[in-house]
């Protein structure tokens, strides 16, 4: 990899995430040597893929070279690399573009889409964890209403129009707010040769409520931000399979038919190889790290964010999968690695809730804060800043501010290209 050889301790950071570059960050003048490896070149702000999907924003405004985050970061090198392998006993890593031997290693590699081993669903339905992966959501959705202008079969068209979101989470409740207010502000101008009235947006959630981490008020209210949006909820309804046409779910007589199922259902975390052993690979597919982010059996190597939990009698499944605990972490472990290396005492990680917050739509938001709940148009404005205040980059924060405030005033997505095409197979709904 044409790493130079140094005197200082040599710490290997895989993921660029929020945890991983949080950790850099803290790293930047210390005594050590920082090598950041990640198989994309880019540092991509998660909490607002969704509105890369809905033609909201294009992604260039909330992803931020990796390199340019860090680039006045002494003894700080990137790589762009795909690590497939872990040789603990030799503290080396196998990757794509060779091998690498490391003093201290951080697992930074964040979560992937849980399908819960359902293989139908991870064929045929839309995930939405990534830049690319919400390019082709978005391709689809515009290529699902150039499709159903060309169909005189009724209910292929409204096939083509039905979207059913699983997962009633923060990611499920707000692209099912954006999707409706694209069916109510910019559909029927876009298509005005389609009735776009008989577009539905079906959210199914597994249990009694949507948002289910967050406080019973903010799930009341955005059920009723839902609905009043048009979306229709589907609680205590469990998916149990989708063929590209047809959903079913464990409800007697309860199916879709839709050519768009997007699974927002739940993640796990993203393991290597060589370090997958089970007796340190707890729920949600994540390593079991004590206080001090150290994996189980493995002093020299961390694991931070969503890859890691720390299992206590408060958090009996880890903290929550979210950029707060990943962010908070990272910091926390830049710290406990320059001590660890000068012979100083540990200091135990301790996670400091800022709360939780999702956005419906248009003046609709639920905030969650450690003493205070509120909803509305004051939680939306909360929301935005919060967002803002945590983009990497200030173009990218004038880029997204612009058009939020774009398309507030105009009621509209400019985004809505079809820059790479995802071509489905229709066929299945001719019968």
């Amino acid at each position: 990899m044409n790493i130079p050889k140094s005197n200082y301790p040599r710490i290997v950071i895989i993921g660029g995430g929020f945890a991983g570059i949080s950790l850099a960050k803290k790293l930047s003048g210390k005594e050590v040597q920082v090598v950041l490896l990640d198989k994309h070149n880019y540092h991509n702000f998660q909490p607002l893929l969704y509105q890369v999907s809905t033609g909201g924003l294009e992604p260039d405004s909330i992803a931020y070279p990796i390199r340019k985050v860090l680039k006045d970061f002494p003894n700080f090198y990137f790589r762009l690399a795909n690590v497939t392998q872990i040789v603990s006993d030799k503290k080396m890593l196998v990757t794509d573009i060779g091998d690498l031997n490391y003093d201290y290693l951080v697992l930074a590699t964040g979560s992937e889409t849980n399908f819960f081993g359902n293989a139908d669903m991870e064929k045929n339905s839309m995930a939405m964890k990534t830049i690319p992966q919400s390019l082709d959501l978005r391709s689809l959705i515009l290529e699902n209403f150039e499709q159903a202008l060309l169909t005189d079969e009724m209910h292929e068209r409204d096939a083509l129009m039905n979207f059913v979101i699983v997962g009633g989470g923060p990611t499920g409740v707000e692209l099912a707010g954006a999707l409706a207010e694209i069916k109510k502000g910019i559909l029927p101008k876009d298509y005005p040769d389609l009735d776009t009235r008989r577009v539905q947006i079906n959210l199914v959630q597994a249990s009694d409520r949507v948002l289910k981490e967050m406080s019973e008020q903010a799930s009341r209210k955005s059920e009723d931000f839902l609905e009043k949006l048009g979306v229709q909820i589907w609680k205590d309804t469990r998916v149990t399979g989708y063929d590209g046409k047809t959903v079913t779910t464990m409800t007697d007589g309860l199916t879709f038919e839709t050519a768009t199922l997007i699974w927002a259902a739940g993640v796990k975390g993203a393991l290597i190889n060589g370090l997958d052993a089970k007796d340190i690979v707890v729920r949600g597919n994540r390593l079991k790290v004590n206080q001090f982010n150290q994996v189980e059996g493995h002093p020299e190597i961390f694991a931070v964010g969503d890859v890691a939990s720390i299992v206590t009698e408060e958090n009996p499944c880890g903290h929550p999968m979210m950029a707060q605990p990943a962010i908070q972490q990272g910091r926390n472990l830049g710290d406990n690695l320059v001590r660890l290396i000068n012979g100083k005492p540990l200091k135990p990680f301790v996670y400091k809730d800022k709360g939780s917050m999702a956005t419906i739509g248009r003046n609709k938001a639920v905030v969650d804060l450690p003493n205070f709940r509120f909803q509305g148009v004051f939680a939306w404005f909360v929301w935005m800043f919060v967002h803002l205040f945590f983009l990497i980059g200030f173009r990218n924060r004038m880029v997204v501010f612009i058009n939020w405030v774009y398309n507030y005033v105009r009621f509209d997505r400019e985004a809505r290209l079809i820059i790479r095409p995802y071509k489905k197979d229709y066929s299945a709904f001719k019968d």
